[in-house]
């Protein structure tokens, strides 16, 4: 017990969780918002690789860090306005469309990786992001250290956040986004394009979750390798779900993940002697899992995610 709060009453910990929850929340975020506008994008784990490795290599040939960042989010949206090209306009099943664009993504960056750089047996490393403090606010107790000494994608995550809950609840346009997602009948009897905002969506949170893959190489390492992303695309889509589709909970559910790994990196050093580490690389998982069963009953999912749409169509 001394140990449980050990871990949880540091500083160092929270600091943790919120670096390992920053990926998942650009992620999620992504996925939150094509969802929303009734398209589900299974792409996001392949977005996740194409993102860390144009993201990184756009630095290592020069671009500069938010330049690197620029083009892991247009790689995003590139994939995002194929899987919507092929589900939206074309109606085909979001399902196969979402693991193709996962393969073609991964592929592609894999490829892109072998091709710029044939000879190099171990990764080139860049000059990756490094923590700022906020004057003031990092000098807080604990918060400080925790909250205010991260790099700044960490806080572009968090903007993020405060930007689409402010956007899908408090503007015309996610009010249209919202009822594409609930009822398209209805905005199109509004003169609203459909698959317009569809697409847009879909482009949109792609992009986002590029940056989710751009931070693992340009924040929380400096170099790009295979397998990096390791699930954490998978992850994000239920977390949309733990979400009911919401921006805050989709923080909150990031916040739960990240605390789940930083906790089992910290008990398997301290008893990791006891149990077999296997153990531990599971506990955010099954964690995870329960939480989701615990919720999943009553999400309030968007009664047009998955249903195609053809203009003029009524229900």
């Amino acid at each position: 017990m001394d140990v449980l709060f050990d871990i949880l009453g540091s500083a160092n910990f929270w600091a943790a969780a919120i670096r390992i929850a920053t990926p998942l929340i650009f992620g999620v975020l992504g996925a939150l918002i094509c969802e929303r506008a009734g398209v589900l994008n299974l792409g996001i784990e392949g977005i996740f690789v194409a993102g860390a490795m144009t993201g990184w290599l756009a630095v290592y040939l020069g671009a500069g860090l938010w330049g690197g960042v620029l083009i892991a989010a247009f790689a995003g949206a590139l994939f995002g306005l194929l899987h919507a090209f092929l589900t939206v306009i074309l109606g085909l099943s979001q399902h196969v469309s979402g693991i193709g664009i996962t393969l073609l993504a991964t592929s592609v960056s894999y490829f892109t990786y072998r091709t710029a750089l044939p000879d190099v047996s171990s990764p080139p490393r860049i000059a990756a992001f490094q923590p700022v403090s906020i004057p003031g606010l990092s000098d807080l107790p604990f918060i400080g250290p925790a909250l205010f000494q991260q790099t700044p994608l960490t806080f572009l995550a968090l903007v993020f956040v405060a930007l689409v809950a402010l956007v899908l609840y408090r503007t015309p346009l996610g009010l249209a986004i919202r009822a594409v997602g609930d009822n398209p009948a209805s905005v199109e009897a509004q003169g609203l394009s459909v698959v317009g905002l569809r697409v847009g969506a879909v482009v949109v949170g792609s992009a986002l979750m590029a940056l989710g893959g751009a931070f693992l190489t340009m924040s929380a390492f400096d170099a790009f390798f295979f397998g990096m992303v390791n699930g954490r695309g998978w992850i994000c889509i239920a977390l949309v779900v733990f979400a009911s589709w919401q921006p805050g909970k989709a923080l909150l559910g990031a916040l739960l993940f990240g605390a789940f790994d930083a906790f089992q990196i910290r008990l398997q050093a301290q008893i990791g002697q006891v149990v077999p580490g296997q153990v531990f690389l599971m506990m955010p998982y099954l964690l995870s899992i329960v939480a989701l069963i615990l919720v999943a009953r009553r999400a309030d999912y968007p009664r047009a995610l998955l249903q195609p749409w053809t203009k003029g169509q009524r229900h």
